[in-house]
Protein backbone atom coordinates (compact mmCIF):
# COMPACT_ATOMS: atom_id res chain seq x y z
CA UNK A 1 0.00 0.00 0.00
CA UNK A 2 1.23 3.60 -0.69
CA UNK A 3 -0.05 5.18 1.97
CA UNK A 4 1.50 5.10 5.15
CA UNK A 5 -1.04 4.01 7.90
CA UNK A 6 -0.03 4.29 11.26
CA UNK A 7 -1.50 4.18 14.88
CA UNK A 8 -0.07 6.22 17.86
CA UNK A 9 -1.90 7.37 21.25
CA UNK A 10 -4.63 10.40 21.13
CA UNK A 11 -3.20 13.44 21.07
CA UNK A 12 -5.71 16.38 22.50
CA UNK A 13 -5.94 18.38 19.05
CA UNK A 14 -7.10 15.24 17.42
CA UNK A 15 -10.67 15.51 19.25
CA UNK A 16 -11.72 18.40 17.18
CA UNK A 17 -11.01 16.14 14.12
CA UNK A 18 -13.03 13.15 15.87
CA UNK A 19 -15.67 15.92 16.66
CA UNK A 20 -15.89 16.95 12.68
CA UNK A 21 -15.86 13.27 11.04
CA UNK A 22 -18.63 11.85 13.40
CA UNK A 23 -20.60 15.22 12.50
CA UNK A 24 -20.78 13.45 8.73
CA UNK A 25 -23.98 12.57 7.75
CA UNK A 26 -23.20 9.58 5.84
CA UNK A 27 -20.83 8.30 8.36
CA UNK A 28 -24.02 8.68 10.67
CA UNK A 29 -26.29 6.81 8.24
CA UNK A 30 -23.58 3.86 7.66
CA UNK A 31 -23.10 3.33 11.06
CA UNK A 32 -26.15 4.37 12.60
CA UNK A 33 -24.53 5.87 15.23
CA UNK A 34 -26.15 9.62 16.03
CA UNK A 35 -23.64 12.53 16.18
CA UNK A 36 -23.17 14.65 19.17
CA UNK A 37 -23.57 18.17 20.02
CA UNK A 38 -19.90 19.62 20.50
CA UNK A 39 -20.11 19.52 24.73
CA UNK A 40 -21.98 16.11 25.02
CA UNK A 41 -18.85 14.91 22.45
CA UNK A 42 -16.21 16.20 23.95
CA UNK A 43 -16.88 15.07 27.73
CA UNK A 44 -17.54 11.55 26.60
CA UNK A 45 -14.19 11.79 24.87
CA UNK A 46 -12.42 13.12 28.30
CA UNK A 47 -14.50 11.21 30.79
CA UNK A 48 -15.45 7.97 29.11
CA UNK A 49 -13.05 7.36 26.91
CA UNK A 50 -9.82 8.84 27.32
CA UNK A 51 -10.87 8.78 31.13
CA UNK A 52 -11.27 5.01 31.38
CA UNK A 53 -7.78 3.33 31.94
CA UNK A 54 -8.82 0.08 30.90
CA UNK A 55 -9.93 1.50 27.07
CA UNK A 56 -6.77 1.18 24.72
CA UNK A 57 -7.36 4.49 22.44
CA UNK A 58 -5.71 5.50 18.83
CA UNK A 59 -5.34 7.50 16.30
CA UNK A 60 -4.94 5.81 12.69
CA UNK A 61 -2.74 8.26 10.77
CA UNK A 62 -2.13 8.53 7.27
CA UNK A 63 0.89 10.36 6.04
CA UNK A 64 0.81 11.78 9.85
CA UNK A 65 -2.14 13.16 9.47
CA UNK A 66 -4.87 11.93 11.72
CA UNK A 67 -7.34 10.20 9.78
CA UNK A 68 -10.04 8.17 12.29
CA UNK A 69 -9.50 6.45 15.84
CA UNK A 70 -10.05 2.76 16.74
CA UNK A 71 -11.39 1.88 20.39
CA UNK A 72 -11.09 -1.31 22.47
CA UNK A 73 -13.18 -1.45 25.63
CA UNK A 74 -14.87 -3.21 28.42
CA UNK A 75 -18.32 -2.99 28.30
CA UNK A 76 -20.67 -3.78 31.02
CA UNK A 77 -23.29 -2.17 30.72
CA UNK A 78 -26.72 -2.96 31.65
CA UNK A 79 -28.59 -4.52 28.43
CA UNK A 80 -26.18 -5.85 26.63
CA UNK A 81 -24.34 -8.68 29.61
CA UNK A 82 -24.34 -12.26 29.29
CA UNK A 83 -23.52 -15.21 31.10
CA UNK A 84 -19.51 -14.05 29.57
CA UNK A 85 -19.61 -10.20 30.97
CA UNK A 86 -17.68 -8.16 30.91
CA UNK A 87 -16.88 -7.98 27.33
CA UNK A 88 -14.55 -6.68 25.36
CA UNK A 89 -14.76 -4.24 22.34
CA UNK A 90 -13.87 -2.84 19.56
CA UNK A 91 -15.32 0.51 17.60
CA UNK A 92 -13.76 2.73 14.99
CA UNK A 93 -14.29 5.66 13.09
CA UNK A 94 -12.49 6.92 9.98
CA UNK A 95 -13.13 10.24 7.88
CA UNK A 96 -14.69 9.80 4.81
CA UNK A 97 -11.72 10.62 2.95
CA UNK A 98 -9.98 8.00 3.63
CA UNK A 99 -13.02 5.12 3.26
CA UNK A 100 -12.18 2.61 0.32
CA UNK A 101 -8.73 2.69 0.17
CA UNK A 102 -7.74 -0.15 2.29
CA UNK A 103 -6.57 2.04 5.43
CA UNK A 104 -9.03 0.42 7.82
CA UNK A 105 -7.81 -2.49 6.69
CA UNK A 106 -4.26 -1.45 7.45
CA UNK A 107 -5.40 0.44 10.86
CA UNK A 108 -7.23 -2.72 12.46
CA UNK A 109 -4.30 -5.00 11.85
CA UNK A 110 -2.12 -2.70 13.60
CA UNK A 111 -4.41 -2.04 16.48
CA UNK A 112 -5.01 -5.83 17.31
CA UNK A 113 -1.48 -6.68 16.85
CA UNK A 114 -1.12 -4.76 20.38
CA UNK A 115 -5.10 -5.05 21.67
CA UNK A 116 -4.10 -8.91 23.06
CA UNK A 117 -7.15 -9.27 24.90
CA UNK A 118 -9.62 -11.99 23.36
CA UNK A 119 -12.27 -12.84 22.96
CA UNK A 120 -13.01 -9.16 21.13
CA UNK A 121 -16.56 -8.48 20.12
CA UNK A 122 -17.36 -6.21 17.54
CA UNK A 123 -21.36 -4.64 17.01
CA UNK A 124 -21.84 -2.71 13.08
CA UNK A 125 -24.98 -1.72 12.08
CA UNK A 126 -25.78 -4.25 9.68
CA UNK A 127 -26.43 -2.41 6.77
CA UNK A 128 -22.86 -1.13 7.11
CA UNK A 129 -21.46 -3.93 4.95
CA UNK A 130 -18.09 -2.31 4.23
CA UNK A 131 -17.99 -2.39 8.06
CA UNK A 132 -18.94 -6.09 8.49
CA UNK A 133 -16.40 -7.06 6.16
CA UNK A 134 -13.75 -5.13 7.79
CA UNK A 135 -13.67 -7.21 11.07
CA UNK A 136 -14.39 -10.44 8.50
CA UNK A 137 -11.22 -10.12 7.20
CA UNK A 138 -9.78 -10.00 10.61
CA UNK A 139 -10.95 -13.48 11.61
CA UNK A 140 -13.91 -12.15 13.53
CA UNK A 141 -17.18 -14.19 13.08
CA UNK A 142 -20.68 -13.64 13.08
CA UNK A 143 -22.29 -15.28 16.28
CA UNK A 144 -25.83 -13.08 15.60
CA UNK A 145 -27.55 -9.81 15.64
CA UNK A 146 -28.27 -6.92 18.34
CA UNK A 147 -30.67 -4.18 18.71
CA UNK A 148 -29.87 -1.02 19.13
CA UNK A 149 -32.42 0.83 19.64
CA UNK A 150 -34.54 0.57 15.86
CA UNK A 151 -31.60 -0.39 14.35
CA UNK A 152 -30.32 -4.32 13.70
CA UNK A 153 -26.18 -4.66 14.25
CA UNK A 154 -24.35 -7.90 13.72
CA UNK A 155 -22.54 -9.36 16.57
CA UNK A 156 -19.22 -10.44 15.36
CA UNK A 157 -16.33 -11.81 17.75
CA UNK A 158 -12.97 -12.68 17.33
CA UNK A 159 -11.62 -15.53 19.68
CA UNK A 160 -8.16 -15.40 18.72
CA UNK A 161 -5.50 -13.68 16.48
CA UNK A 162 -5.84 -14.23 12.96
CA UNK A 163 -2.72 -14.34 9.98
CA UNK A 164 -3.15 -10.75 9.66
CA UNK A 165 -1.55 -10.38 12.95
CA UNK A 166 0.92 -12.20 11.64
CA UNK A 167 3.90 -9.86 10.22
CA UNK A 168 3.68 -10.56 6.51
CA UNK A 169 0.44 -12.10 6.11
CA UNK A 170 -1.91 -10.79 3.47
CA UNK A 171 -5.40 -10.14 4.26
CA UNK A 172 -8.30 -12.29 3.19
CA UNK A 173 -9.70 -11.82 0.47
Amino acid sequence: MMDDVRIRDVQDADLELFYEQQLDAEAVRRSRFPSREREVFMNHWVTKVLGDSTAFVQTVTVAGEPAGNIVAWWDDQPGRQSEQDPRRFIGYWFGRPYWGRGIATEALALFLRLEKNRPLYADPFTGNTASVRLLEKHGFQHTGTVRHGENEHAMLVLEKPDELHEEGSQPRR
